[in-house]
């Protein structure tokens, strides 16, 4: 399982991505690894404004559906549209081309969101 010192994790297997006042959101290697191959992905229209814990789209898979939660408050920015027609590229880089939301900050938002670091979110996957 991969886990980047660089990123941010929640406890429902998403990372973030900060730069500025803009997050990039994807789901974990551990969370696409245990969801198997994915076959569709689907994200909100930019311009949706999202709460902190809202479901933001569906992601499906040869084993089952799960919600994408943003974890964070904003407006979406961008959406990866490659996801479309290339939903497993969050099967093979899930930290890169498989990003799947951008999310322009709320001012503040950071501080209030619980956010875990890498070592945080290892310790989390090894007791499930």
């Amino acid at each position: 399982m991969e886990v980047r010192a660089d990123l941010k994790y929640t406890e429902d297997h998403e990372w973030l991505s900060i730069e500025g006042g803009v997050v990039t959101i994807g789901i974990t290697d551990f969370a696409q690894d245990a969801l198997g191959d994915i076959v569709y992905v689907e994200l909100p229209e930019v311009g949706t404004i999202v709460e902190a814990g809202e479901t933001i789209g569906n992601i499906e898979s040869v084993k089952a559906v799960s919600e994408i939660f943003c974890p964070i408050a904003g407006e979406v920015v961008e959406i990866n549209k490659d996801l479309d027609e290339e939903p497993e590229l969050v099967n093979t880089g899930c930290y890169d081309e498989g990003w799947m939301v951008k999310v322009q900050l709320d001012p503040g938002e950071l501080d209030r969101v619980e956010l875990l670091n890498d070592d945080e979110y290892v310790e989390l996957t090894d007791k499930g």
